[in-house]
C-alpha cells in the first residue's frame, strides 16, 4: 500500500470515529487502516476515540493493534488514551483500555502531567476512578 492510499484511509478511519460508525472502522482496519497512525495534527485514533466515549471503536482499534498507552500529540488532543476516557467519565472506554493492558499509574505529558485517576477524581467521576482504584492506579497525588 502507498503513502497516498494510506492517507486516505487514515482520513476516513477518523472520520468514522467522529461519526462513531464502528462498521466503517472495522471495514477500514480490516482493508489496512494504521489503527495507531496520528492525523496531521498528531491525533492518534485512539486517543480520538477514548476522549469521545467510543468504547466499541476503542475496543475495534486496541483489537488491532493500536498501543493503549502510545500519547497523542495533536493539539487540544494531548496525552494518553486512558486519561482521555477517564478525564470525562467514559467508564466503558476505561474498561476497554484496562482491558487491553492501558496502565492506570501511566501519568500524560510524558510522565509530568496528571494520571488517569487524577482526571476522574477532578471530573468528578467516581465510578471511573473507582474502576481506575481497582486496576491497581495508585491514588498518590490525586487530591
Amino acid at each position: 500500500m502507498n503513502q497516498r492510499q494510506r492517507k486516505k484511509l487514515s482520513r476516513r478511519l477518523f472520520d468514522a470515529i467522529s461519526k462513531d460508525d464502528a462498521a466503517v472502522v472495522r471495514a477500514l482496519l480490516r482493508a489496512g487502516a494504521d489503527p495507531d497512525r496520528a492525523d496531521c495534527e498528531g491525533t492518534t485514533p485512539l486517543y480520538e476515540a477514548s476522549v469521545r466515549g467510543r468504547s466499541e471503536i476503542a475496543r475495534l482499534l486496541l483489537a488491532a493493534g493500536a498501543s493503549p498507552n502510545a500519547e497523542s500529540s495533536g493539539l487540544g488532543a494531548e496525552g494518553t488514551p486512558l486519561c482521555a476516557a477517564a478525564c470525562w467519565g467514559h467508564t466503558e472506554t476505561v474498561r476497554e483500555l484496562l482491558a487491553h493492558a492501558a496502565d492506570p499509574n501511566l501519568h500524560e505529558d510524558h510522565g509530568t502531567g496528571w494520571s488517569p485517576l487524577q482526571w476522574a477524581v477532578r471530573g468528578p467521576h467516581p465510578e471511573t476512578a473507582g474502576l481506575l482504584l481497582a486496576a491497581g492506579a495508585t491514588p498518590s497525588g490525586t487530591q
